[in-house]
This record gives C-alpha cells, sequence and structure tokens, in this order.
C-alpha cells in the first residue's frame, strides 16, 4: 500500500550534479532538467536572485552588487549554501505539483572525492527536503548510462569528461577496478581559451565566450577542414571593444595542455589495469561520455595514443544522469524484494 501511494505522491530523482551543468532524471519521465550550475546573489545579503540557465546569462555581467558564482567547483562543493538552495530549487522544478511525500534521490559524484566531501553533497541534498540520498560514482553511473554492461565478467572502460572532472574507470562484475579522478576536464579547457586569446591576441573574454568556442571550432587533432569564427572581447592595450578572427588550428594549440594532461590519465588507468581485463579491452575499446568528449576529434586522438578503438556514447551529456535513474531503479527493485513475503 505503501509503495502505491509513494508512487503516486513522490517523484524519485536521480541528479547528475556537475560543475558545469544539473541534470535530473525521474523515474518514468526520463531526464526533466538540464540547466548550468549557476547562482546569481546578492553580494551583501547573499539573497538568491536566479539559478540555472537565467543566472548563467549573468556571468560576468553582473553589477556590483550581484555575483554569479559557480557553487561546485572541480566536481566538489565550493558554495554549501549555494548548493543547498540550488538542489532545492531543481528538485522544486521537477516535480512541478504538490507532494505528500519527499523524494528519494540518487546523486552521482565524482570517484575521486573524500569522505567529508560525500558528506557534504549528501547533506545539502538531506537540507534540500529529501527523505532518502544516495551517493553513486560518476564513472559508474555514466557506465550504466551508456549501455556498458557492467555486471558481465568482463572489462569495459569509460572514461568521462565532464565540466570539473574527467572520470576514468574500468569496470567489470558490478564493480570499478581501477579508477582515478582528474581536475581537469571542460573547465580547464575553457580557461585555457581564455589564457590563449590574452597572451596571443591581447584579447580578455568570458567564460561563455571561451565555451562557446569550444565548442564551435575547438578540435584536438587535424580536421579536414580547417574552422573558423570571430570573437569579439575587450582590447588589452587600449581597453577597447575588439573582434579577432581565429582558427581551430589556434584552439588546438590552446586546448594541448588539458588534452595532454586528460590522454595521459587515460594511459595511467591503463597501466594499471589486470593484463586479463586489458585484454577485454582490445575487443571492447573505450567508451567516452561528458560533454568535454565532444570537442572535435578527442576519439581519434585518444585512438592513436592507445592503440584501442575508442567510441563517444550514444548521448554523452546524459549519461550519467541517465545511469542514476537505472541505479534508483535498481535500488527500488532490491527493496521490494526484500519486503516480498516467502
Amino acid at each position: 500500500m505503501f509503495n502505491y501511494i509513494s508512487k503516486l505522491f513522490s517523484n524519485d530523482i536521480g541528479i547528475d550534479l556537475g560543475t558545469a551543468s544539473v541534470l535530473v532524471f525521474i523515474r518514468g519521465q526520463d531526464i526533466v532538467i538540464s540547466e548550468p550550475s549557476v547562482v546569481a546573489l546578492e553580494r551583501d545579503t547573499k539573497r538568491i536572485l536566479a539559478i540555472g540557465t537565467d543566472a548563467k546569462k549573468m556571468l560576468g555581467k553582473t553589477p556590483a552588487n550581484i555575483v554569479a558564482v559557480r557553487p561546485l567547483r572541480n566536481g566538489v562543493i565550493a558554495d554549501f549554501e549555494a548548493t543547498e538552495k540550488m538542489i532545492r530549487y531543481f528538485i522544486k522544478k521537477a516535480n512541478n505539483r504538490m507532494i505528500l511525500i519527499r523524494p528519494r534521490v540518487v546523486i552521482g559524484v565524482p570517484s575521486g572525492i573524500t569522505e567529508v566531501e560525500r558528506r557534504a553533497v549528501r547533506e545539502s541534498a538531506e537540507h534540500a527536503g529529501v527523505r532518502e540520498v544516495h551517493l553513486i560514482d560518476e564513472p559508474m553511473a555514466a557506465a550504466i548510462g551508456s549501455g556498458i554492461p557492467i555486471q558481465e565478467p568482463e572489462g569495459s572502460m569509460i572514461v568521462d569528461i565532464g565540466g570539473g572532472t574527467t572520470e576514468v574507470a574500468v569496470i567489470s562484475l558490478g564493480g570499478m577496478v581501477v579508477a582515478k579522478s582528474l581536475d581537469v576536464a571542460g573547465d580547464k579547457m575553457d580557461e585555457a581559451v581564455i589564457q590563449y586569446f590574452r597572451r596571443k591576441h591581447n584579447l580578455a573574454i568570458g567564460e561563455n565566450t571561451a565555451e562557446l568556442v569550444k565548442i564551435k571550432i575547438g578540435s584536438v587533432f587535424p580536421l579536414e577542414h580547417e574552422l573558423t569564427v570571430e570573437v569579439k572581447g575587450r582590447n588589452l592595450l587600449n581597453g577597447l571593444p575588439k573582434t579577432v578572427s581565429i582558427t581551430s588550428n589556434e584552439i588546438r594549440t590552446a586546448l594541448e595542455d588539458p588534452i595532454v594532461k586528460i590522454v595521459e590519465i587515460v594511459k595511467n588507468v591503463l597501466e594499471e589495469t589486470p593484463a586479463e581485463l586489458a585484454a577485454d579491452l582490445v575487443d571492447r575499446g573505450i567508451v567516452l561520455s561528458g560533454g568535454g568528449s565532444l570537442v572535435k576529434g578527442l576519439p581519434e586522438l585518444l585512438s592513436r595514443e592507445t592503440e584501442l578503438s575508442v567510441n563517444r556514447a550514444k548521448n554523452p551529456l546524459t549519461c550519467v544522469a541517465i545511469g542514476t535513474g537505472v541505479y534508483l531503479e535498481g535500488l527500488i527493485n532490491v527493496k521490494k524484494s526484500k519486503n516480498k513475503i516467502i
């Protein structure tokens, strides 16, 4: 009877609580929210003015009394209060009706965070008004969401490149045999683009502009036809607005440092992988997920460096969120089986 009422009056939720964006999965409805992990608030009173998409529009454009912040940095909570309010906002938005029973929530977290950081995530969700919180490592969630058969006694490799962290894991028999987390991912790529413009073109650009340039023409492997885009910003020499034309070849140079670090951690995981599982990877290859995996040429570059086949997941942006949803369904089924009278 309780399960029936719970299904009617409560939405169980899976959350990909990312540094760059938050995705919310509701059981029976799929992905219902995908918005930036940004909060805009008054500088003095800390009153929340906007969250998500509306807040991201304010990045780099706020007056002195307003600040737009990312409450998560490198996959962990940097601002506890803002994170709590952001989680509460997205849960309320996902449940767009009055609910009588607080939801259960599964949250994807980086595999390399400490127990203290895990506790901070759990407490943020609890304070946001959920009745039950479960955490799942992001590489495991990404593997589940990308359709990798994690329960099989064979090795599978997932590389999840998000906003704040790159998660690399070799999975077999439902567990992570080797896993590493690196605080270099999409955000560090954006920072590298910003620094390149300052250094080579004396042009100051914001985070949003850097991200758009990365998405439009960013590449890490030579393209058959190089791309060009015009970028607007502020001239650092005279302070006036300025437009420059930049090529994908230049962005490739800008991204070199973070990409090298990502390739290195993939190789490090491969070096620590047991021989039998490494043999499986020759046939299965590597699966890429996360927004950072969409940079042009990345599968080709990793394939050349590892001598393995590399493919993007079918839905790289939503793998972790979908994985939390599948994991949530598994938790519910396990509880149902425990409640059965034999």
